[in-house]
């Protein structure tokens, strides 16, 4: 297993960067398009369109650990940015449990990662799980950050089970588009075809 050097930890760097940009920009869409349910589809709408950096990733940092490191940033991003504490955590996992598929594994290539990015983009439902699976810690977090009734009544108006199934599904849906986007982006713009690597 090859191990991360210097420039590969600067790409990283770079494409979690680019990623950060696309989820503003998502979360900034969403916002305008569907008020009030902006929150609980960013995971969705966020992996739609950012399959093609995953692939850029796996292709200019063939290595175990880059996965990791892009998950856990933008899992400490939702830490230092006010979100529930614990927000970061399916971040960081979901980031190792896509790193091990990818390289770990011995399913086939175009399996393995759509596999692989389909768990890392699950990691995103990390700020929003806290809403249904640790509601009154959740509450006292806003209280103490001096949110008021109505506010924090919007923030629980669509937290369903059902919409909690929705947001799964959308982000499973998301996930497998915006890989096939992205196969086609990297086809058509970058390299014939995209290497699937295995350590």
């Amino acid at each position: 297993m090859k191990k991360l050097k210097v420039q590969d930890l600067i790409a990283v760097g770079i494409y979690t960067a680019i990623y950060f940009l696309l989820m503003s920009v998502c979360l900034l869409i969403l916002r305008f398009v569907i008020p009030g349910f902006h929150n609980l589809f960013i995971p969705a709408v966020t992996a739609l369109f950012s399959g093609i950096i995953y692939l850029i990733l796996l292709n200019k940092v063939p290595k175990f650990g880059a996965i990791t490191i892009m998950g856990t940033v933008v899992g400490l991003f939702f830490l230092i940015s006010g979100h529930f504490p614990l927000a970061f955590l399916p971040n960081m996992l979901c980031a190792l449990a896509a790193d091990l598929i990818q390289y770990k594994t011995k399913l086939k290539g175009n399996v393995r990662v759509l596999a692989s990015y389909i768990v890392f983009s699950f990691g995103l439902m990390g700020p929003i799980l806290p809403l249904w699976f640790m509601k009154n810690a959740y509450i006292d977090s806003l209280v103490a950050r001096g949110k008021d009734e109505t506010y924090i009544a919007g923030v629980f108006a669509h937290t369903s089970n059902l919409m909690l199934g929705l947001c799964a599904l959308a982000v499973l849906i998301g996930a497998v588009a915006g890989l096939g986007i992205g196969s086609r982006l990297m086809e058509k713009h970058f390299q014939p075809t995209i290497q699937s690597h295995k350590g």
